[in-house]
């Protein structure tokens, strides 16, 4: 069908299930944003890749298991935009309770045997899809794109395809893949970089999260001596290529030895290049990846992640802004809790030590969140908390010391109140 056709299947009473970022059916979504007659759509979706209209359309409502710049803008204009608390791994369990009439996919084209590549993205929704093109009651919609890479699973228990018999609807889409831009680090982002460099040994695997910190490590990696690392992320990202490229991954890390496990991947158009047909990279669905068993038993298991704000106990609130959510929580506990299980392993929140805020610039490293924060990842998981000022080890530390080490690493000028319990006031000196 065309895209429109398809759009016209959806009732306008309906539910509809999209995956995260890049498995979203960009076409289908367009040609649905042309129709104005919904009275109830609820999309469930995360990390939208596009302003999609169909968004601003009455009738219409996203419930969303991860915010971002889009989700941000929708909210701030006053569409129907709803954040949806869970953590990425349990998505599947959600899809599945959920179990929406309508899904839809995006794909590579289908090879010579009508299979499908998922592409960029294993995530939550692979069974999901099955079970809905199974189900004579409900609607697969697949969209087909010659320009997404042909990724690999590990097949027989994860394919990474579906099979055109499996599907309802096939239709063709030919708008650009979205990539992601690519931001120079700045100085205490690379002063953060190079305290996390210190942790990571020869022979450990890696988890990269989003954000410019754990990329610029990961090409630091690339360029520097040692190696015989594995990859165990939940994002692939063009650091992680470079890191392969430059002959450092031999992935013996005790689990799903000899490849590289991700969920999705979201990069350059270099990035999509390299995945294309790669053997040496592996999708499969994040209830596997996420695990924090697995997690653990790799070897020498690193996880660097981002936050926003760490309070004196090591709480860690990475996904809201006071009563403003900003992202979501994604794999972020999963992954703190399984590289600090692992033997020789240790989980790095990195994070620069102030932020810009109307009120000023302010501490990142607080003595109490502000009202309407919810905490992501809870004090007696969190390993290591790194600035541009130092790292911190919590691990194993009492409450006290926990606040004297977390003190020591927060910006010179907040130092004093937060040691005497106060709350620092705007840094002045702080760019």
């Amino acid at each position: 069908m065309t895209p429109a056709e398809a759009a016209a299947l959806v009732r306008d009473v309906d539910t509809l299930a999209v995956p995260l970022g890049p498995g979203q059916p960009p076409a289908f979504l367009h040609a649905l944003s042309a129709r104005d007659d919904f009275r109830d759509l609820a999309v469930f979706a995360a990390l939208l890749v596009d302003l999609f209209p169909l968004f601003t359309r009455r009738g219409v409502r996203l419930l969303s298991g991860f915010f971002g710049p889009v989700e941000r803008v929708l909210r701030a204009k006053g569409h129907a935009v709803e954040f949806v608390p869970a953590d990425f791994r349990r998505f599947a369990t959600l899809a599945r309770r959920m179990a929406p009439r309508v899904m839809a996919t995006a794909v590579a084209p289908p090879d010579a045997d009508g299979w499908m590549s998922l592409a960029l993205h294993a995530g939550a929704t692979v069974d999901e899809l099955k079970r809905c093109g199974r189900d004579p009651h409900r609607l697969l919609v697949v969209e087909a794109n010659a320009g997404l890479p042909r990724t690999l699973g590990l097949p027989p228990a994860h394919p990474h395809a579906l099979h055109v018999d499996e599907v309802d609807v096939l239709i063709e889409g030919d708008r650009p893949v979205r990539t992601l831009p690519e931001t120079p680090a700045d100085e205490a982002e690379r002063k953060i970089a190079a305290f996390a460099r210190s942790y990571i040994r020869d022979g450990c695997t890696l988890q990269t999260g989003i954000g410019g910190v754990p990329d610029l490590i990961a090409r630091m990696l690339a360029e520097e001596p040692g190696g015989d690392y594995g990859v165990h992320s939940e994002m692939f990202t063009d650091g992680l290529m470079q890191l392969h490229r430059a002959g450092k991954v031999r992935n013996a890390k005790g689990v799903h030895d000899g490849y590289s496990v991700c969920t999705f991947a979201m990069g350059s158009s270099a990035l999509y290049e390299w995945l294309d047909g790669n053997e040496q990279v592996r999708f499969i669905p994040v209830d596997e990846v996420n695990d924090p068993i697995r997690i653990a038993r790799n070897r020498q298991m690193i996880s660097i992640n981002g936050a926003l704000s760490v309070d004196l106990v090591g709480q860690v609130v990475a996904d809201r802004i006071g009563d403003r959510q900003h992202s979501g929580i994604g794999g972020h506990e999963d992954f703190v809790t399984g590289a600090a299980m692992s033997e020789g392993g240790h989980s790095l929140i990195c994070l620069p030590a102030t932020a810009k805020t109307p009120q000023g610039v302010v501490s990142r490293i607080v003595t109490r969140f502000t009202a309407g924060s919810t905490v992501t990842t809870p004090r007696h998981q969190v390993d290591v908390v790194i600035t541009e000022y130092g790292a911190a080890e919590l691990a194993g530390k009492s409450e006290r010391e926990r606040a004297e080490a977390l003190v020591a690493i927060a910006h010179p000028a907040a130092r004093k109140a937060l040691a005497d319990g106060e709350t620092p006031g705007p840094i002045a000196d702080a760019e």
